[in-house]
């Protein structure tokens, strides 16, 4: 044997573990499918589930029902088990009766043109002197990502939003259909809502502590807030307008906007953004002739989207 183990070029123990192979091990039993000695059963949970949703506990938390039994002479496991079947039955926590509210509406808007759809948000610029911020008012076209008005100043009221949307319905020469803002007291209050309700201007809202749900202005301040020249803290609200007219002149007119093709929110809002994409294309053909080899396929210019979501509800379906 030792020979023909030789010749074969296999250790003797190999052979005869090929041979014989050794009986395979049953496969593990998860833990939480194994016989656990120490399991309470079905009526000992059944009885700390009486007590938990005993009229008179009803208010108590698990701790306290636990031992007000224990006072009584009563003992069917330990405090953590107890835990364990209120959690298990949903009965921790807040076990008072609590009001409920039906739970908030999903905004869901498309914008298919400019001007449709307008969301306004309004952020804090930091002043030098602590305790004295500023705050920025901003209106925004949801289709074309456009600046159409905006305000500063040293708090947040309503007439001074109101005073804002009017300026830049004046502008415009029209009216969105719908404007959408977050639960703010400023965009909540009466005055507002009258305000709007007086033009024919659906008022929108999004749902409480959802910041998804005002995409655009979110975004539009956090571009203004990383701007390499933004300022971390203003001297005065003097400074503070000189630097948000300059900036949000160079985000309409210059800024090439990701979300509408890289075309500047202008170009997209006037309907001009055609032209570029000739240019574009043009200068993509060019390349193309003369380097062929260069691209996997021909290139081609960005076009804007026919459609701006908020809470696209197609989308939300794929996701879930």
């Amino acid at each position: 044997m030792s020979a023909a183990c030789r010749l074969m070029g296999v250790s003797r123990p190999t052979w005869y573990r090929r041979r014989t192979p050794p009986a395979g091990k049953a496969a593990p039993v998860p833990q939480k499918e194994r016989a656990q000695p120490a399991t309470l059963t079905g009526q000992e949970r059944a009885r700390i589930e009486a007590f938990l949703t005993d009229e008179q506990y009803a208010d108590l938390s698990v701790s306290q029902v636990f031992y007000r039994a224990l006072d009584q002479g009563v003992y069917i496991a330990s405090e953590s088990s107890w835990h364990r079947v209120a959690r298990a039955r949903k009965l921790n926590g807040d076990r008072r009766v609590m009001a409920t509210h039906k739970p908030a509406v999903i905004p869901e808007l498309c914008a298919s043109r400019p001007n449709q759809v307008w969301s306004w948000d309004i952020t804090v610029l930091r002043s030098v002197d602590r305790g004295r911020n500023f705050r920025l008012y901003v209106i925004l076209d949801v289709f074309s990502r456009y600046v159409v008005g905006w305000r500063l100043e040293p708090g947040e009221g309503t007439l001074e939003a109101i005073d804002m949307i009017t300026g830049a319905l004046a502008r415009e020469q029209a009216k969105p259909e719908v404007l959408h803002a977050d639960r703010g007291s400023v965009m909540t209050s009466t005055g507002m809502s009258e305000y709007l309700a007086g033009l024919g201007i659906i008022q929108s809202h999004s749902r409480p502590r959802v910041s998804n749900d005002n995409p655009f202005s979110e975004a539009q301040f956090k571009t203004m807030k990383y701007d390499l020249d933004y300022p971390r803290q203003f001297t005065d609200i003097e400074h503070a307008r000189e630097w948000t007219t300059g900036f949000i002149n160079a985000y309409n007119t210059e800024h090439r906007h990701s979300g509408i093709g890289y075309y500047t929110p202008e170009s997209v809002h006037d309907g001009t953004w055609p032209v570029f994409q000739k240019r574009r294309q043009a200068a993509l053909d060019a390349a193309w002739a003369a380097h062929p080899h260069r691209h996997h396929q021909r290139p081609r210019a960005h076009t804007v989207h026919t459609e701006s979501w908020i809470n696209n509800p197609q989308k939300r379906q794929a996701a879930n």
